[in-house]
């Protein structure tokens, strides 16, 4: 008994002793500034991929910021012209991607000021992935174009892909496509100058937040090729991995989040002293279709009491129906500032019909693409860093009479990306499994006890990112090369 008594003092001794530490947070300068420094043509360089809403927009005709100045200067959404350039234009006989307009990416938000009351209030959205990158030794090359750092001799082993993140996922992994083999050539010539390296075969690392991973997850399925206008699902090449050897996504909603069907059918309050994003406004954009849940997760249901699964959110009728989005009557005062040359209210309804018709297929095309189980291809490692403390909307339950919706279950996640979407979790039928059960072949998952935007400045985040981009052994198909 006597030696039960010492083992129980022991361990109550060590949690109330842990419970009552502090701890500071790590030296990553110390830990690992002998591989920061550590420049030769082995060492990967660095694509920071943002995510929705994460790159400013920008207009060259006005010269003005449609997206990215809270503090002043940015395009309103209350007035017709700004409604005209936030949203993406809307014709019954083009493609999605045949409806351009002249807004272009103007840069990833490292750094974002939000004016309140004339006070100035400061969110590090990027800035402190860039952050945690520089204490690894990665020269950025936006920092050192805007002035921002002087790398003096040394070569841009960082860069960041910033893109139209209204526009459809697909033509956004498209243009990853051309910015990586751009990058690359870069690369290759700078370790031909200084190591007489001639075609060194560059292999990138991509750290993607929230939708900018479901961007470099279809790259690296499919590549810059499209999906196919009969519906079906491009072949499986995984032509984006040549180029990829690891993938770290942060807080990513690989299975989709029900706050984007909110955000379509009620639209996006920002702030109590920031303009509101219409859900109109916000349904002529195909990415944001793309972040619904998937109907076999059971997210959104039919009654509160009732609980009857939808079985296909991407069907345009029941969207019809219930008058979400694009298709609510409330919505044709918006209608009419996006459509001005539309005089006729059932035709500017009948055109926006169609491209909520248009937006929904895509969307469940590209869902079942990036969904379909498949293992990569040796030497490319995907690894996860998730918020699970945090509760986060998880079921939705819709009135079929009025098409309300209601929050009605809340899971752990990061406050805006459930756990068990970041994992890719099957296990939705009440089975026995108790292993994750994922089309994701998932090398490591790292979870944080922080929000969605939190994640990234917290130390243990930027530890075990330096850690896995740094120190981490090398697989064996690298070893060989």
């Amino acid at each position: 008994m006597s030696r039960i008594r010492i083992f129980l003092s022991g361990w109550l001794g060590l949690i109330l002793g842990g419970c009552t530490a502090t701890y500071a947070p790590p030296d990553l300068g110390g830990l690992y500034n002998r591989a920061a420094q550590l420049d030769d043509a082995k060492r990967n360089p660095v694509i920071v991929i943002p995510g929705i809403l994460g790159s400013k927009l920008y207009d060259p005709r006005s010269g003005e910021l449609v997206w990215g100045a809270f503090s002043g200067g940015a395009m309103s959404p209350d007035n017709p012209e700004g409604a005209r350039t936030i949203a993406l234009p809307m014709e019954p006989d083009k493609r999605l991607d045949e409806l351009t307009d002249e807004v272009v990416a103007d840069g990833a938000l490292d750094q974002v000021t939000i004016n309140v009351f004339g006070l100035s209030l400061e969110l590090n959205a990027y800035f402190q992935i860039l952050n945690t990158l520089g204490a690894g030794g990665y020269r950025d090359r936006q920092l050192a174009e805007k002035g921002g750092i002087d790398y003096g001799e040394g070569h841009f082993t960082c860069f960041q892909f910033d893109y139209d993140w209204r526009r459809d996922i697909v033509g956004s992994a498209k243009l990853l496509h051309e910015f990586i083999l751009a990058r690359r050539a870069y690369v290759q010539e700078e370790i031909a100058t200084r190591y007489g390296i001639e075609n060194h075969d560059v292999k990138f690392d991509l750290v993607a937040h929230s939708m900018g991973g479901l961007v470099a997850r279809y790259y690296l399925r499919y590549g810059p090729a499209d999906l196919p206008e009969d519906g079906s699902l491009p072949p499986l090449t995984w032509e984006g991995a040549r180029y990829v050897d690891r993938v770290v996504m942060i807080a990513t909603p690989n299975a989709g989040s029900v706050s984007s069907l909110i955000e379509l059918v009620e639209g996006n309050n920002l702030g109590p002293f920031l303009p509101r994003y219409q859900p109109a406004l916000i349904g002529t954009m195909p990415s944001v279709y793309q972040l619904l849940p998937r109907s076999r997760h059971e997210a959104v249901v039919i009654g509160v009491d009732e609980k009857t699964p939808i079985t296909d959110i991407y069907d345009p009728a029941l969207w019809e129906k219930l008058q979400w989005g694009l298709a609510s009557p409330d919505q044709d005062d918006l209608l009419r500032m996006l459509l001005p040359d539309v005089a006729d209210a059932s035709e500017r309804r009948r055109i926006a019909l169609d491209h909520q018709a248009k937006a929904l297929r895509r969307a469940k095309q590209f869902t079942a693409a990036i969904d379909e189980p498949a293992s990569p291809p040796s030497g490319l490692t995907l690894h996860l860093i998730v918020g699970d403390a945090v509760p986060t909307d998880a079921v939705v339950a819709v009135n079929f009479d009025t098409g309300e919706l209601e929050v009605i279950e809340k899971a752990p996640g990061d406050g805006t990306v459930l756990r068990t979407s970041a994992l890719m979790d099957e296990r939705v039928d009440g089975g026995r499994a108790t292993r994750l059960e994922s089309p994701i072949a998932w090398h490591r998952v790292t979870f944080l006890f922080q929000d969605h935007l939190g994640l990234t400045s917290d130390p243990t985040f930027s530890d075990n990112l330096l850690f896995l981009l740094l120190e981490q052994p090398e697989t064996p198909k690298a070893r060989e090369q």
